[in-house]
């Protein structure tokens, strides 16, 4: 009978015939068996979780690190094993993995870096249980280096540089050693080439100057490199969701630094005076203006520390709030109680705003800011802010464009703003009416009735006077809302100082007035006052300006991005109501800049210029003016000479054909000159060569051109056999004995017969010619 079982039906199937022929065809998986390639590998992902830990402040090293530790002595162990149940396992612990981190980013939105790397180093030490026994250890390289990518932008501090440097000092051999393993270079290959001492010193030198190498090419393309504006993705960093308990009305404000006997509710506001009549003290970590009264007859000085790092589009005064009410001896908040709170929807972190209108161009500036130390519930932020992403679910707003919130600004709190920046054009504002609305002219020219006849009668003598104490010069007039603040500003400047001994500028009694002693009696005082004078003397004239205090732009710290903004930072400017143009901020203390930084100031080359000015500082100041001249004329020249080019194509068909022409003719001039310099550096290297080594590089060059270049994977000896192939036997003897006589000179020391190799070589090029 026929005997069906032995009939093996699957063998029929096309199917199984492929995936049988598939796996007999398979190239052998070769073993890794290099312990100090597996080494430095691991030392890769171990700086790139500590490089996490560092920028982000987790602590995944404490159990990653162990981990990864365990999976590579695991996987080598057994690398010539198949692993079935330890794959099972892993793709398994992937699943899990994989559905963890869509869990973690449907609660965070807003921010995923953090929750990817963590699903790197999960997926990392699962790898490190199988992968890596084979020589596929490039994917746990790319792991290594997109965690060190995620921490760079984590990063807000220079605590990275160290472990990015370490990364490179390790990524350097990693590279050497797994190109070797690519190649299939053995270990009796590697036991021959091992150097002697004095060959492992120059290979220690050649590696330190290598590292030097890339590490300063990096620095000076770094330096280099455009500034374009970022943040192009619609998705900004916030801090986790904040709750908040109670009802939030927005009026209070809770500065830490008025907190009295432990009491949240007792809040100061920094009016208090000692019994003796002697003046109150300023609290030294806190700046006294973030309330919502402001007591400028007080004295004392700040310790500086760090409080804020914004990172920035562009460089600004990160706005706080602003007083509308002059005291005499400072300024309060009228219509505090008068406020908006402001809801987000439980799914999104934004919040819409509704900043004033203007008619002026505008630049949209996304501003990220991470709190390091305590501040009030008062959000920084520039001016005009159309959208804030912020953690609570309720903000407020008043009636001075100030953002308020729930809860105090805590340490690690992060939080983004895009602002609808109005560009400052001094043509356009000069031509600004004086046709103010009511609601602006009700609260923003208030004075004491007492100091107004006198300060605006010394107001009008400083503007009477402009042509005989004129410093700009731009405009002949002072008809102009614009010009006036600036002279006046400017005037402030030059006239008054600021006191160098605080007891050189009085205490104030319960009749005196801040500005009329700064202007009469004392004729200076300290910086808030500059503003606070300036923003009265405006109001006396008919002018509306209020008081904004903020904090400056900080320290720009290149290699991070970020502005590192210390408590130090925060003063108070003049902000002017121009019709139909909105608020605009001047700063008549001296040592300021008069117009604060903003959207004008480009940033594109902003660490090439901080560089220049750092250089500077160390130049005469005769050669640093040259150096100005002479390259200013040179990039001017060169900017005039680019936008005439592209201006003939806007000159009709005429304009278009000659553009074309001069383009292609300065590309054919430009590649000319460019193989010419190659020629000639090739020229100038084969003349610091050997004479040996300098032939065989001619003889590669000149066989190049005839269409067999060297491939660098291939030794003299095997490329002269290949020359069989391509050229005349005569010809392809001559390369032979070439390659021959170079590596017994190269590797064996023996001294060829160059004089006899230099006349076979010219005989065959001149047969070539013929």
């Amino acid at each position: 009978m026929f005997n069906l079982s032995r009939i093996d039906w699957s063998s029929r199937l096309p199917i199984v015939n492929s995936w049988r022929q598939h796996i007999q065809t398979a190239p052998v998986m070769v073993v890794e068996d290099s312990v100090s390639l597996r080494v430095l590998v691991f030392g890769l992902i171990i700086m790139g979780i500590v490089a996490v830990d560092i920028a982000a402040d987790t602590k995944f090293s404490f159990w990653a690190v162990p981990f990864s530790v365990v999976g590579g002595i695991w996987s080598y162990r057994y690398r010539r094993s198949q692993n079935i149940p330890v794959k099972f396992c892993i793709a398994i612990g992937m699943l899990v993995a994989l559905g963890a981190f869509f869990g973690r980013v449907l609660g965070e939105l807003n921010d995923t870096r953090l929750a990817l790397a963590e699903l790197l180093i999960q997926l990392q030490i699962l790898h490190s249980f199988d992968m890596p026994r084979r020589k596929d250890l490039g994917y746990s390289i790319v792991i290594g280096l997109i965690l060190l990518g995620v921490a760079a932008t984590l990063s807000q501090t220079l605590a990275f540089a160290p472990v990015l440097l370490l990364f490179l000092a390790i990524a350097l051999p990693t590279l050497v050693l797994n190109y070797r393993s690519q190649i299939g270079l053995g270990k009796s290959e590697v036991k021959r080439e091992k150097a002697k001492e004095s060959q492992l010193k120059s290979y220690l030198l050649f590696y330190f100057l290598l590292f030097t190498l890339i590490v300063g090419l990096g620095l000076g393309i770094f330096a280099v490199l455009p500034r374009f504006p970022g943040y192009q993705l619609r998705t900004f960093p916030v801090s986790s969701p904040i709750e908040v308990k109670g009802s939030f009305t927005g009026r209070s404000i809770i500065n830490p630094g008025y907190v009295r006997q432990g009491n949240a509710e007792n809040q100061g506001n920094g009016t208090e005076q000692s019994q003796n009549g002697q003046p109150g003290k300023l609290n030294d970590s806190f700046y006294y203006g973030f309330n919502s009264q402001m007591n400028q007859n007080l004295r004392g000085s700040m310790t500086s520390k760090v409080v804020m790092r914004v990172r920035s589009q562009v460089e600004g005064f990160w706005r706080v709030l602003a007083f509308d009410r002059y005291t005499g001896k400072g300024w309060e908040i009228s219509r505090n109680d008068n406020v908006t709170t402001l809801k987000r929807s439980p799914w999104s972190y934004q919040i819409y705003l509704s900043p004033p209108p203007t008619t002026a161009k505008t630049r949209e500036v996304v501003q990220t800011y991470t709190v390091v130390a305590d501040l009030p519930n008062l959000i920084p932020a520039m001016s005009y802010a159309k959208e804030i992403y912020f953690p609570t679910p309720i903000i407020a707003v008043d009636q001075e464009d100030g953002l308020r919130s729930p809860v105090a600004l805590a340490e690690d709190l992060t939080y983004t703003v895009i602002s609808e920046v109005p560009y400052r054009d001094r043509t356009l504002l000069g031509k600004a009416t004086t046709n103010y609305p009511k609601n602006i002219t009700k609260y923003y020219l208030q004075i004491p009735p007492e100091i107004s006849p006198k300060v605006r009668k010394l107001t009008e003598e400083i503007l009477a006077n402009y042509h005989r104490n004129n410093v700009s010069k731009v405009s002949k007039t002072l008809d102009a809302t614009y010009e006036k603040v600036l002279y006046l500003a400017q005037y402030l400047k030059q006239n008054y100082s600021i006191p160098q001994n605080p007891l050189e500028f009085p205490y104030l009694g319960d009749k005196e007035d801040l500005v009329e002693a700064f202007l009469f009696k004392s004729k200076g005082g300290y910086p808030d006052h500059f503003s606070t004078v300036l923003t009265v003397m405006l109001r006396s004239i008919g002018i509306p300006a209020r008081l904004v205090a903020g904090f400056g732009a900080g320290e720009f710290n290149p290699f991070t991005g970020m502005y590192v903004v210390r408590n130090t930072d925060a003063y108070a400017m003049t902000e002017v109501y121009f019709p139909k143009y909105g608020w605009f901020t001047f700063d008549p203390i001296p040592n300021h800049p008069l117009i604060p930084p903003s959207v004008e100031d480009s940033q594109t080359f902003s660490v090439l210029r901080q560089f220049w000015n750092w250089v500077a500082g160390w130049l005469p100041s005769p050669v640093t003016g040259f150096l100005n001249t002479f390259f200013g004329k040179l990039l001017g020249w060169i900017f005039k000479a680019i936008a005439w080019f592209f201006a003939l194509f806007a000159q009709g068909w005429l304009g278009v054909l000659t553009g074309l022409i001069l383009g292609t003719t300065i590309a054919f001039f430009g590649w000319l000159g460019w193989v010419q310099w190659r020629k000639w550096l090739k020229s100038r290297w084969l003349s610091k060569l050997p004479p040996m080594e300098r032939l065989y590089q001619q003889m590669l060059q000149w066989t190049a051109t005839k269409g067999l270049g060297k491939h660098p994977s291939q030794t003299p000896l095997e490329y002269a056999q290949v020359s069989y192939q391509h050229h005349p036997p005569a010809t392809a003897q001559v390369i032979d004995e070439i390659s021959q006589a170079y590596v017994t000179w190269r590797y064996g020391g023996q001294t060829p017969n160059l004089q006899q190799l230099r006349q076979k070589w010219q005989e065959i090029k001149k047969g070539h010619k013929r």
